[in-house]
C-alpha cells in the first residue's frame, strides 16, 4: 500500500487575520485554517464546547439499553472490565470510564490486548473469558463490526 502524505498549503492571510481577531498564536491560527474553522462560533464550539454542544449519546443504537446495564451493575456493585485499546484515545477513555465506575464503588479491571500477540480489533476470546466471569464494557474505539452475548457491553 503506498501512502502520501498531504501537507496544507497555509493560506497566511487567514492565519494573520485570525490571530490578531481573537488573540491567538500562529500554531493554533494554523490549526484553525487548516480546519476550515473559521468563523466566531465554529471557533468557540472547537475549544470551548459546552454540553449543550454534544451530540445527544441515546441516539447511538442501544444506548439505552447500555446506560440500563451500566446502573444495574453500580447498583449490584458487580466487578467489570473494561476492554479498551492502547492507543491515546484508548487509554484516555479507559482512564475515564474506570474513574467513574470506581467513584460508584465499583471493582473495575481493565484489558487491552497485546497487539503482537493478538493482532488488531477485538479478541472475541478474550471477551468471552471475560464476559464470563465479569461485566465486560468494550470502550474500543475503533469498533465497528462485532458481536457478542453475554455479559458484554460492546
Amino acid at each position: 500500500m503506498n501512502k502520501k502524505w498531504q501537507i496544507y498549503e497555509n493560506d497566511e492571510g487567514k492565519i494573520k487575520e485570525l490571530q490578531e481577531k481573537y488573540q491567538i498564536n500562529s500554531l493554533l491560527a494554523t490549526i484553525l485554517v487548516n480546519r476550515n474553522i473559521t468563523e466566531q462560533e465554529e471557533i468557540r464550539l472547537f475549544l470551548e464546547p459546552t454540553r449543550n454542544d454534544f451530540h445527544n449519546p441515546f441516539l447511538i443504537m442501544d444506548m439505552e439499553k447500555a446506560v440500563k446495564r451500566m446502573i444495574q451493575a453500580i447498583e449490584k456493585q458487580e466487578k467489570v472490565t473494561i476492554y479498551g485499546d492502547y492507543d491515546v484515545d484508548g487509554i484516555t477513555s479507559i482512564t475515564v470510564l474506570k474513574s467513574f465506575l470506581q467513584d460508584r464503588g465499583l471493582e473495575v479491571d481493565t484489558y487491552i490486548p497485546n497487539r503482537l500477540e493478538e493482532g488488531y480489533g477485538l479478541n472475541q476470546e478474550a471477551i468471552k473469558k471475560i464476559a464470563s466471569r465479569w461485566l465486560s464494557i468494550n470502550d474500543y474505539s475503533g469498533l465497528w463490526n462485532f458481536s457478542s452475548g453475554g455479559n458484554c457491553l460492546c
